[in-house]
């Protein structure tokens, strides 16, 4: 605050201290100072003020006219300032406010989406604004509180919790495989012509690498896809229709392959993954609202039969 004098607040409070207790000294013993350092802050304020806070002799310390009324105005700002401090201390254990997340909009929409409601109802003084990106952008300085997303993440002072890792599928449907064919190796993908669905990633711009792993083997296959998508959905959907091969997230799509709706493609490269974190600014003093989501979302990641 522009003229603020944080000395004045300080000595307000020995004033305050002075005048409740009665004494000098029982006030630097109150406050845990040396009897001078007490008498330097009340000159300093009395200077500052320009007016005599109290009557002293050897014996009594009383207030003067003037200390009396300044005592009857700080007194009430100070117990404001104490009920401020104790309200934004009660952040820290209170599940109430505001909470801003950033979601991934995938995993917003298959998983958490449904669960909202639970979470709503354990903390009924919170209210949660929710914003579904596909990509992280500028966490703080959009001020959200926390954030979660898929991807591999780029290096920065954000703190992220790794969640899960899921396998990526290459799957295609069942018509669409009675129609051209199931390829026998991901190279035949490229060599046969088949029809891919690419996904853009949001940080590059560009389609996804079509990659395929076992163990230490690494494939990386070309598609030259007609077709590229930003949004998960379009892709299952385009996938579910017929109209070609898509890599998607084992996550979200276990029910589709359960009931033949999609068919995994190459189940012996199994080993690509791909992670979805929490993001957080920093991981001191945590807020509880921020605690008591991350703890929620922990939970729909880790329910049995979760998408």
């Amino acid at each position: 605050m522009p003229g603020f004098d944080e000395r004045l607040l300080g000595g307000m409070g020995v004033f305050m201290a002075i005048a409740d207790a009665g004494s000098f000294g029982a006030a630097a013993e109150q406050l845990a100072m040396s009897q001078p350092g007490v008498s330097r802050a009340v000159a300093r304020l009395e200077k500052r003020l320009g007016i005599r806070l109290f009557d002293r002799t050897t014996r009594v310390v009383s207030l003067t006219d003037e200390g009396r009324r300044f005592h009857a105005q700080v007194l009430p700002l100070l117990a404001g300032l104490e009920d401020a401090a104790n309200t934004a201390a009660a952040g820290a254990t209170a599940v109430r406010g505001r909470l801003r997340v950033q979601l991934d909009p995938f995993f917003s929409r298959m998983a958490l989406g449904p669960r909202l409601g639970e979470f709503l109802n354990l903390h009924p003084e919170l209210t949660l604004d929710l914003v579904t990106r596909d990509q992280l952008g500028e966490m703080v300085a959009d001020g959200f509180d926390l954030a979660v997303r898929f991807g591999h993440l780029p290096s920065s002072t954000l703190v992220a919790r790794k969640l899960l890792d899921t396998r990526i599928l290459t799957v295609a449907a069942p018509a669409y495989l009675a129609r051209r064919g199931r390829p026998a190796t991901p190279q035949a993908i490229a060599a046969d012509g088949h029809a891919c669905i690419d996904f853009r990633d949001a940080a590059t711009g560009r389609a996804f690498a079509w990659e395929f792993h076992r163990k230490r083997r690494r494939l990386v296959v070309p598609t030259d896809g007609r077709l590229i998508v930003n949004d998960a959905g379009t892709l299952l959907s385009t996938c579910l229709a017929g109209y070609g091969i898509a890599q998607v997230m084992d996550f979200g799509t276990q029910a589709l392959l359960a009931q033949g709706q999609l068919v995994e493609l190459f189940p012996d490269w199994p080993d690509e993954r791909f992670p979805l974190h929490a993001i957080h600014p920093s991981r001191h003093q945590v807020p509880a609202k921020v605690q008591a989501f991350l703890k929620f979302v922990v939970g729909v990641v880790g329910t049995p039969g979760a998408p």
